[in-house]
């Protein structure tokens, strides 16, 4: 649910089915929907490629400033202390700025703050542009979620948001191997350059093209008169305390614990830690997100046709990521075991994947609890708060490598931690977590 969109189980049928109110006098289609879905995919696409290109570059820049494997972890873990920080600054901007100049902001910012490095390359300015990075990041789900929300109403919001968070994976599908090309052939200077290069050309199209959908307050249909009223505001504790939010709250966390260790490790992991050569480790960065993509996709368009067909929101939001994540959990568990180099890349990609589907899933559950117009707050803190997984893990696992016997043994024990932490995740959110029930319970605190 985005802000001020339309609530799908208090209008008429016209609205669930997938039409806009009065006629669909915002003259939506479903070319246009996924049109300006699609730029917000892209800008995704952007948004993750800078999480990622610290792990590309990691080893090349940690021999050119002497860095040790803790230093990086801990470069990664500050991006994510701001990150958490400018998460909590998506209501404010939401309501001071319309998405399409919010996010143009935003990404502008991301396409010039790593810049200083290539200029003065030392790990204090490393650490000033990373923070800063993170910073201007922090916002961004959740106004990206708002954004591509707008186009579609709540009952087929799983496969926007399957492809939102597999927007992730398309970054390093489709980016992490011609980064890693570049940072092998130019250096890892001119990867952050290319970046930048990125960041330019989606804004010219963004500023070209993108407008806000029909599911949200700032729209305004052509009979006004016909425009949905908008449900009375909360108090925030109301969503926040419940128990469908603090258990998923939890899950997403030790999920995203899990995405910045293959976002700042995983190319180091399979370079110093399985023996692959610098390219093959940049290039097979690109497998967990494969399966995670495949993944996500395919449990968005079936968990909405699910949705479409009567089942309730715990079933295919809950249940789902859940058991997801639980078998990411026991994949991920088993890996100090393996010690053959091709099947730990198999079972990092299972466990990824399978973890991955908890992204889309459980935040379309959370935008469900919360009247309209305090979706883009309520996304807001639920994906800051999904931020501190990073806050840990990065740094984490680099102490455990620069202390395990071999690199290999230090990053395989830091993913069955994870994989530990996520299990036990996964049965608290299997008892806790009830959309339809919490969001009544809400809707009576109004």
């Amino acid at each position: 649910m985005t802000t001020g969109e339309i609530v799908d189980s208090e209008q008429g049928p016209s609205v669930r089915a997938g039409n806009t109110p009065s006629g669909n006098t915002f003259g939506v289609t479903p070319a246009r929907a996924w049109g300006m879905t699609g730029l917000v995919i892209f800008l995704y696409v952007v948004n993750y490629a800078d999480k990622a290109v610290l792990g590309i570059i990691a080893q090349p820049l940690a021999r050119e400033l002497g860095m040790s494997s803790s230093q990086i972890g801990l470069v990664g873990s500050l991006f994510f202390v701001t990150f958490t920080i400018g998460g909590f600054l998506a209501g404010p901007l939401e309501k001071k700025l319309t998405l399409r100049w919010a996010l143009l902001a935003l990404g502008f910012t991301w396409s010039i703050v790593m810049l200083p490095l290539v200029v003065t390359a030392s790990f204090a300015v490393l650490i000033v542009s990373r923070m800063l990075l993170g910073f201007a990041e922090g916002p961004s789900s959740a106004l990206m979620h708002t954004a591509a929300y707008s186009w579609h109403p709540p009952a087929k919001r799983g496969l926007p948001g399957a492809f939102l968070a597999g927007s992730a994976s398309v970054a390093k599908i489709a980016l992490a191997p011609v980064l890693t090309f570049i940072t092998v052939q130019w250096g890892w200077r001119m990867a952050l350059v290319a970046l930048s290069l990125l960041g330019i050309v989606w804004m010219v199209g963004w500023v070209a093209k993108f407008k806000e959908g029909p599911y949200t307050t700032k729209a305004k249909p052509a009979d006004a008169a016909a425009a949905p009223s908008t449900e009375p505001s909360v108090p925030w504790r109301k969503i926040f305390l419940t128990r469908t939010f603090m258990s998923c709250a939890v899950l997403i966390i030790v999920v995203y614990a899990l995405t910045t260790v293959v976002l700042t490790w995983l190319p180091s992991y399979f370079e110093v830690g399985l023996g692959y050569s610098a390219l093959q480790a940049g290039s097979m960065f690109a497998l967990p997100s494969v399966v995670g993509l495949v993944l996500m996709i395919s449990s968005g368009t079936i968990t909405d046709r699910l949705i479409g067909r009567g089942h309730t929101s715990r079933v295919v939001r809950i249940i789902v990521p859940a058991v997801g994540v639980l078998v990411c959990g026991v994949v991920l568990t088993l890996l100090p075991s393996i010690g053959t180099p091709a099947l730990a890349v198999a079972l990092v990609s299972i466990g990824y994947g399978f973890g991955a589907i908890a992204f889309p899933l459980i935040n379309a559950a959370i935008s469900e609890l919360c009247p309209p117009q305090q979706t883009a707050g309520t996304m807001g803190v639920f994906l800051a708060l999904m931020a501190t997984g990073g806050l840990v893990a990065p740094y984490a696992t680099g102490v455990i490598v620069d202390n395990a016997v071999t690199p290999a043994d230090g990053y395989a024990t830091s993913f069955q931690i994870i994989g530990i932490l996520g299990a036990i995740a996964a049965v608290l959110v299997l008892v806790f977590a009830n959309p339809e029930r919490d969001r009544k319970m809400i809707r009576a605190a109004s």
